[in-house]
C-alpha cells in the first residue's frame, strides 16, 4: 500500500471504498448502522474493519483509536434522504443531523483531507444553509465550493448528479480544486455497453447464503466498459429476475426504449442511452418503500441487481444483499465507484506531491 489511510463514514456497500482502493488507498475502518446495507462489506473487503455503529454518536478520538492511528483521508455519503429534491426535504428528519456529525468527526480526527457527497438537493434552498453551518464547525480547514459532478461525464452510463465537497488541513500544502478532475473525464457509455453481455449468461448454482451465480457466455459480446468490470473468471451474482403479473408485463409491453409510462415512474431504457439515476427506496424506519426500477431495454421485466451495479460501476465480483429490494438500496445510496474513484485519484496525486513538497523542505 501507498501509506496513505482512509476511513469511510457511512459506508454502505462500499461505492466510496471501492473507489479509493482502486485508487491506491488503505482504508483501514469503515462505519454503518444498518446490517443490511453493509451485508457482504466484509466478504468485498476483508482487509477493512466494519464497525456497526451510529455515526452520529461517534468521536473523533473514537475513529483514530478503531484505525489504529492518525489517517489522511475521511470520506462519506450521509443519508441523503432529508434533503432529496424528490423527497418532502423535511427539517425535522433526524438524517439531516448526520451532516454535522461528519464535519464534527472531521474536525475532531483532524485527518489531511476529506470528501463529503450527498445529492443536489443539499446545496439549494435552506438545505444549503445547513451545509454552511456545518462547514462552518470546521477549523483550520480549507474547502471547495460545493459543486455537482455527473456520473455519465465520468464513462458511467447513467445520469447521476451528486454535489461533493473537498477540504485540506491549511497547514497541508495541498490545495484541491476540481479542475483536476478534467483529466479523468471520459464520453459517457451507454445502456448496451453496460449490460448487453449480461443477457443469456450461464446459470451456475445457489448458494446456502441465498446468492445466485453465473457467468458470462463465451460469445458474449462485450465492450470496453463490461470487460473493465469482470471478474476473473467471468462469473458475477444478483442475476435474479423479478417475477411480475401478467398485466405488469403486457404493461410494460406497451412502453418504447427512452420513454416513461404515462405516470412517469417506470423509464423504459434506451440501449444507446443513459439510465436516470437509480434510487434507493427507504429502509424499515421509514415504511420499507421499494424506489421503482428501470425497465429493460427489450425485456417486459425490471433490471436485476447486476445489471443495476454495472449501470452504477460496481465490478462483477462485488456482492451485494440476496435479497433485491435490499440490493437496490445498497446500490441506489452508493456513490458511483467511477466518480470516486477520479475524485480520489486526483487526491491521491495531490497527496503524493505533498509528500513530496514536505520531504524537500527537511
Amino acid at each position: 500500500m501507498t501509506g496513505h489511510r482512509a476511513v469511510d463514514l457511512f459506508c454502505g456497500t462500499g461505492g466510496f471504498s471501492r473507489g479509493a482502493h482502486q485508487a491506491g488507498f488503505d482504508v483501514v475502518v469503515a462505519y454503518d448502522n444498518d446490517p443490511n446495507l453493509t451485508y457482504s462489506f466484509k466478504k468485498n473487503f476483508p482487509d477493512t474493519r466494519l464497525l456497526l455503529r451510529d455515526v452520529g454518536k461517534l468521536t473523533g478520538k473514537q475513529v483514530i483509536e478503531d484505525a489504529e492511528g492518525p489517517h489522511d483521508i475521511n470520506y462519506g455519503v450521509q443519508p441523503c434522504q432529508g434533503f432529496s429534491l424528490i423527497g418532502k426535504r423535511d427539517r425535522s428528519d433526524p438524517r439531516r443531523s448526520l451532516l454535522k456529525s461528519f464535519f464534527r468527526i472531521v474536525d475532531e480526527a483532524r485527518p489531511k483531507t476529506f470528501i463529503m457527497e450527498n445529492v443536489e438537493g443539499l446545496i439549494i434552498g435552506s438545505a444549503r444553509d445547513e451545509l454552511s453551518e456545518a462547514l462552518g464547525q470546521l477549523t483550520g480547514y480549507s474547502f471547495t465550493d460545493p459543486t455537482i459532478l455527473d456520473a455519465s461525464e465520468f464513462g458511467a452510463p447513467t445520469k447521476r448528479r451528486r454535489a461533493f465537497v473537498v477540504g485540506w488541513l491549511q497547514n497541508e500544502p495541498m490545495p484541491f480544486s476540481f479542475d483536476s478532475l478534467d483529466e479523468f473525464r471520459a464520453t459517457s457509455t451507454t445502456v448496451d455497453d453496460a449490460i448487453r453481455d449480461l443477457g443469456s449468461p450461464v446459470f451456475l448454482k445457489d448458494e446456502i447464503d441465498g446468492m445466485d451465480h453465473w457467468r458470462i457466455r463465451k460469445n458474449a459480446r462485450s465492450s470496453d466498459y463490461a470487460r473493465k468490470l469482470h471478474a476473473d473468471d467471468s462469473s458475477f451474482t444478483g442475476n435474479k429476475r423479478t417475477s411480475h403479473t401478467d398485466q405488469v408485463t403486457l404493461r410494460f409491453s406497451k412502453f418504447k426504449q427512452g420513454v416513461s409510462d404515462l405516470g412517469g415512474k417506470f423509464p423504459r431504457l434506451s440501449w444507446d442511452g443513459l439510465c436516470p439515476t437509480l434510487r434507493a427506496g427507504t429502509g424499515p424506519d421509514k415504511g420499507s418503500h421499494q424506489a421503482v426500477r428501470p425497465i429493460h431495454p427489450n425485456e417486459n421485466r425490471v433490471i436485476t441487481v447486476r445489471e443495476a451495479a454495472r449501470i452504477q460501476g460496481f465490478p462483477d465480483s462485488h456482492e451485494f444483499h440476496p435479497t433485491i429490494w435490499h440490493s437496490f438500496r445498497q446500490i441506489g445510496n452508493s456513490v458511483s465507484p467511477i466518480v470516486a474513484k477520479a475524485v480520489l485519484d486526483a487526491i491521491h496525486n495531490t497527496l503524493k506531491h505533498s509528500m513530496a513538497f514536505a520531504e524537500a523542505a527537511e
